[in-house]
């Protein structure tokens, strides 16, 4: 009863939502027509919003400032039809994080996007933007083995991220695995939300017994969208190759002794402090195990930096116009 109760609520408030930020469309729709045409002045703007709180007091929402960003909410989206039915699905307080943080189309849509699929809250889309989570997406593809390709494909790229922002954990320089593991641990709810959709924690020290000789992996997850378990070790150093075999050996372990006959083979994810890009490609392009390579960050990275390489990449690659 409890759960149909919160579910009536939930589809109660997404349909308010949707009416709210329709109208708020409709009305910046109606103040951009008007201005576009000449027939008000930047003053009637004013004017309207001294006339609503007049006349309907006990409405809220409605002061000069958020009419001015009713109108840019319906400018910036109006000539796309996909982003125009996506910012309806979001609160109007996500939609204004957006507005004002991202500044490309390409860059809001990503963050509107990932917003509804995550389900982010109003506090975790504020941390992705402070992370620079779409200049991430762009100049850093996950580092996979071909056999992940082949086994999901695009898929596996989409679930998966060449960086892993840990700052919540607030470890310090010169941590162990141990610091990195514990802290994990108790902030496991937050390493589920930078995971993604889909990841189900299984367990911490997951046992696998292997001849007369006990093995303990890190940490265990399932994907439910991938279907397989997913291995996580944890290295507080840089990223050497040797560090793919004993991945490896777990997950034969876990294809052997722990996986279900229904579910796809088990993937590995090395997550380290560092690692060298070239190297980690080497290492990955002969190995027949499903396996990646990520990095996890202890601090929030430089946006100032990411911007920049993001500018650069565009550069590069956008084709110049033809001369006439």
């Amino acid at each position: 009863m409890v759960g149909l109760i919160e579910q009536a609520r939930v589809r109660a408030y997404q349909a308010v939502n949707i009416e709210l930020v329709g109208l708020y469309w409709q009305i910046g729709e109606y103040i951009s027509g008007k201005l576009a045409t000449a027939e008000w002045g930047e003053g009637v703007v004013e004017s309207l919003a001294r006339h609503l709180m007049r006349t309907v007091p006990e409405l809220r929402g409605f002061s000069v400032q958020n009419l001015w960003r009713m109108r840019q909410f319906f400018d910036t989206y109006r000539g796309d039809a996909g982003l125009s039915a996506l910012v309806r699905a979001l609160p109007w307080t996500h939609n204004l994080i957006v507005l004002g943080q991202a500044k490309r189309i390409e860059e809001r849509e990503f963050y509107l996007r990932m917003a509804v699929q995550e389900k982010w809250s109003k506090r975790e889309l504020e941390r992705q933007l402070r992370l620079g989570a779409f200049e991430r997406a762009v100049l850093e593809a996950p580092k996979l083995s071909p056999a992940v390709r082949e086994m999901h494909g695009d898929a596996a790229t989409q679930v998966f991220k060449d960086v892993y922002a840990l700052e919540f954990l607030g470890l310090q320089v010169g941590h162990t695995e141990a610091d990195l593991h514990r802290g994990l641990l108790t902030q496991m709810r937050n390493f589920l939300i930078e995971l993604g959709r889909d990841f189900c924690f299984v367990g911490s020290q997951f046992l696998l017994q292997v001849g007369g000789r006990d093995f303990a992996l890190d940490l265990l997850f399932f994907h439910r969208g991938l279907n397989c378990l997913v291995a996580i070790e944890l290295k507080v150093d840089r990223f050497e190759p040797e560090h793919l075999g004993k991945l490896n050996f777990y997950l034969e372990a876990l294809d052997r002794d722990v996986r279900k006959p229904h579910e796809n083979p088990a993937i590995g994810l090395l997550l380290c402090a560092s690692k060298d890009s070239e190297v980690v490609e080497y290492a990955l392009s002969r190995t027949l195990s499903p396996a990646l390579v990520a990095q996890y960050q202890t601090q929030l990275p430089d946006k100032q930096l990411l911007a920049a390489k993001l500018h650069e990449f565009y550069a590069l690659n956008t084709p110049e116009r033809e001369t006439e």
